[in-house]
């Protein structure tokens, strides 16, 4: 079984060494620790509730009156389980919670996988990032998810 949960400073290693397997610059265990004192943000794990391993993360910042959706990354033995599904469905109820009705999010524009399962969440494609990301370098899909879209 999978559970999702709010992250806590315990799972900062984790989520960098997660961070590590799945981006060419990931973030360091210092930024997830900085990232979680900031009171408008909202980042969740997927574990095994069995062991306890961190599997997957997902953020949430709340700004001025948007959300932004960060650091969707999932243990690539856990792919294609619903585990990215999971903690969308959590940053998503989240956001709601807080009033917000637009969401964001960038994406590696070769990345169809991603960028099915966040169209299936509604989001929808609204411009582009030229050579936003590196190694490889790489165009980002800039998508929007806005009240009264799906799910």
């Amino acid at each position: 079984m999978i559970r999702v949960r709010r992250m806590e400073a315990k799972d900062a290693g984790a989520a960098a060494r997660l961070e590590a397997e799945n981006f060419s610059r990931p973030w360091s265990e210092q930024a997830f620790l900085d990232t979680l004192s900031c009171e408008y943000a909202y980042y969740y794990v997927a574990e095994t509730e069995a062991e306890g391993l961190v599997i997957g993360l997902c953020g949430l910042r709340s700004l001025a009156g948007e959300g932004e959706i960060t650091n969707v990354a999932v243990q690539e033995s856990f792919r294609r389980k619903g585990v990215a599904g999971m903690l969308l469905d959590a940053v998503l109820v989240k956001g709601r919670e807080l009033g917000i009705q637009a969401f964001t999010l960038e994406v590696r524009r070769g990345n169809n996988p991603a960028i099915r399962l966040y169209q299936k969440y509604g989001f929808r494609g609204e411009g582009v990032r030229r050579d936003f990301y590196e190694k490889p370098k790489e165009d980002a899909l800039i998508m929007w998810k806005r009240q009264g879209m799906s799910k």
